[in-house]
């Protein structure tokens, strides 16, 4: 009779330590997802360049991570590389540098220059000269919350210049790319000055 008494208390035991294990696994896989979620959602997420618009500082294919966080503790700056919605497409992000700040005039004339409230933009992004100056061959001038974009290989770029793209409002920005993770010859932080 005690055998008996002992193998239940033993089967007893057992299967409470699989219901406390299988438990801990289950919270363990929650927290990890929450944590995920949290981390993509509010810090940072992974994004692929696709196409050539920002050769050469970033190429078709490359693995980007994109910070999400920087933007709540300042705002943007000249050059920075950010990412953005495509308003005409779900779930299609670009990926440009920003040429123009909240409250300035700007303006790029027949012969491809970059002005900036009236001075030529001295910069090194641009692959080439600009050939189409598009609408901003008028003077735009942007709003308080408005930036304007150009992609590094202005003439292979669909950006500011273009209507379907136009002005970035600054609650549109997702974040700042920051770290290049593929390929892995070129892994890195990305420059942005």
């Amino acid at each position: 009779m005690e055998n008996r008494q002992d193998e239940n208390k033993n089967l007893s035991e057992g299967k409470s330590s699989v219901m406390r294990e299988t438990i801990s696994f289950i919270l363990y896989i929650a927290i990890v997802f929450l944590l995920t979620y949290l981390v993509i959602h509010y810090v940072g997420q992974r994004t692929q360049v696709s196409g050539t618009s920002m050769e050469y500082t970033l190429s078709d294919g490359d693995n980007l991570i994109v910070d999400k966080i920087s933007y709540r503790f300042h705002k943007p700056e000249r050059y920075d590389i950010i990412v953005f919605p495509f308003q005409y497409e779900e779930n299609t992000y670009y990926i440009k540098r920003i040429i123009g700040l909240p409250g300035e005039k700007i303006q790029i004339s027949e012969d491809g220059a970059i002005y900036i409230d009236g001075k030529v933009l001295e910069e090194s992004y641009g692959r080439e000269i600009i050939e189409d100056p598009g609408q901003a061959e008028e003077p735009i001038v942007l709003d308080e919350d408005e930036y304007f974009v150009l992609g590094d290989n202005r003439n292979a770029s669909s950006d500011s210049r273009d209507p379907s793209v136009g002005v970035i409002h600054e609650g549109d920005i997702i974040g700042r790319a920051w770290l290049r993770i593929y390929p892995f010859d070129k892994m890195g932080f990305i420059r942005h000055k």
